[in-house]
């Protein structure tokens, strides 16, 4: 059920602070809407202000510098699943992007939302946890870094304080010779995860030099497979040992029962989609 508020719609990223500043927990933010116009619809976000920053052009670009990458708060998946230089260097976005929603979805939806939201299943999650991604984050009096791995702390609940917006989102380019890979499990192509896994590999002479592991869905925060990476560290590129690591990552994992899925079957798609994901990486360095 919709509640009454007002709609606020600033022209600068400073006059959006000064508004969150001032109305903290009554107001949110709002850029696509793919997650907060269903809230609200659903009586779940009751805001007395919606603050609108999706017209904010400095939020809205990617870009490359100093062998990182910026995306923007406001990049929409289409935005990154188009992008022909990001595809190049990393094409893990690129795969996320063509599995998220439908291309209206994707056309509204931005990344930042989708990783704000601190959805257990939010696609971006995985990608960004072996990327050891940074977030830049602003409030009015402050701007601070959040490592992607101090960013979930539960369930649709993240480390951003009410006053502050997540403004860009930080890569470092990985090494040309680490391959990556992203897999998706849905009950229907425009639905949510029931579990999704990023991998990104290294391997030299036939043995792994490092192994990056990341699920979604499976715990109340997307997480990295710690355990089974360090199974893998200096082992054989067999498929024993990539099979004895997945059965490792979804011992790690504690999903819960719902209308998608149970925890048993959601352990078990883990091992599976954690198998394929290295295996994919392997193939894309020819292994």
């Amino acid at each position: 059920m919709w509640s009454n508020f007002e709609y606020i719609k600033p022209r600068t990223l400073g006059e959006a602070l000064d508004l969150l500043s001032k109305y903290k927990k009554e107001a949110i933010t709002y850029a696509g809407g793919t997650d907060v116009l269903v809230g609200m619809r659903e009586g779940e976000i009751k805001p007395k202000y919606v603050i609108d920053i999706k017209g904010l052009p400095e939020l809205n670009k990617i870009k490359s510098k100093n062998g990182h990458w910026s995306l923007g708060t406001l990049v929409t998946w289409s935005a990154l699943m188009n992008s022909g230089t990001l595809k190049k260097r990393l094409p893990i976005f690129n795969e996320a992007a063509g599995v998220f929603g439908s291309p209206q979805i994707r056309n509204k939806a931005t990344i930042g939302g989708n990783i704000c939201t601190a959805s257990p299943s939010c696609d971006l999650g995985p990608v960004l946890l072996v990327l050891d991604a940074e977030l830049l984050v602003a409030g009015k009096r402050r701007k601070r870094t959040i490592p992607i791995t101090k960013f979930f702390l539960k369930r649709k609940q993240t480390s951003l304080a009410k006053d502050e917006i997540l403004t860009e989102i930080i890569v470092k380019l990985p090494p040309r010779d680490m391959a990556m890979a992203f897999l998706k499990h849905r009950r229907t192509g425009v639905d949510l995860a029931i579990v999704n896994v990023a991998v990104a590999v290294r391997a030299k002479k036939n043995k792994f030099e490092s192994v990056k592991i990341a699920l979604g869905g499976v715990a109340p925060t997307p997480i990295r497979a710690v355990k089974a990476e360090e199974e893998l560290k200096g082992m054989e590129c067999t498929d024993e040992n990539i099979e004895r690591a997945a059965q490792v990552a979804s011992g790690e994992t504690k999903p819960i029962s719902d209308v998608r899925a149970s925890a048993e079957y959601r352990k078990e798609l883990a091992k599976v989609l954690v198998t394929r994901a290295i295996k994919s990486a392997l193939q894309k360095m020819g292994g």
